[in-house]
């Protein structure tokens, strides 16, 4: 039971990390639009690879600060500011109006994604912060054979978002700036929970 539950934390926290319209979800609708679900399931391919990647680096880190106390005090105050800053952040991209517009295929959307993903900076942060916070209650175990099922959780999770993105192209096309506009209001008011109770946490 608790090898699913932590492919199932891993497939939950990047579904999250990833359903607001950003690169990556945008990329890949675009591309089903604009060429064929064949081409933008390679892209999504693509981009979960490196996410398996990113999450298992940032496994590595939260590894180490979870073994040295001392460090993961400072971390949990570093992670209060990441969670109002991303609570912000999600706010702000909330006012914003977001058009889907229809690109060229290229030749190789599996690589695109590899590159897309690669340079998303805000995954490895991302997963540090959720990692540890899980660890933090007890939800996950930041050590083998857990790492690598999260890990694998969060590139399955990463794909089975940009794949729902893909077959529902049209829909969200036609909808985008509505669907934006609200998920990541939800996504800001969630990331500004989990500061309070990050922070209620620490001042305890």
């Amino acid at each position: 039971m608790d090898y699913f539950l932590h492919v199932f934390y891993g497939v939950l926290m990047a579904y999250i990390g990833l359903i607001s319209p950003g690169m990556l979800n945008m990329t890949a609708l675009k591309i089903s639009l604009s060429t064929n679900k064949k081409e933008s399931i390679k892209f999504a391919l693509g981009a979960s690879l490196v996410v398996f990647f990113q999450a298992g680096i940032a496994l590595f880190f939260a590894d180490y600060f979870v073994k040295n106390p001392k460090i993961i005090e400072v971390l949990k105050v570093i992670g209060v500011f990441v969670f109002f800053m991303l609570s912000v952040l999600f706010f702000i991209l909330s006012r914003k109006v977001l058009n889907a517009k229809t690109t060229k295929g290229t030749r190789n959307n599996f690589l695109k994604g590899i590159a897309m993903s690669v340079v998303n900076m805000l995954a490895v942060p991302f997963y540090l912060g959720i990692s540890i916070y899980l660890a933090s209650i007890n939800k996950i175990i930041i050590e083998q054979p857990y790492i690598i099922l999260f890990v694998f959780g969060s590139a399955l999770g990463s794909y089975l978002l940009l794949y729902t993105y893909i077959i529902m192209a049209a829909v969200i096309n036609n909808k985008i700036a509505f669907i934006a506009r609200n998920i990541n209001l939800i996504l800001s008011i969630l990331f500004l929970i989990l500061g309070i109770l990050t922070l209620f946490k620490l001042l305890r």
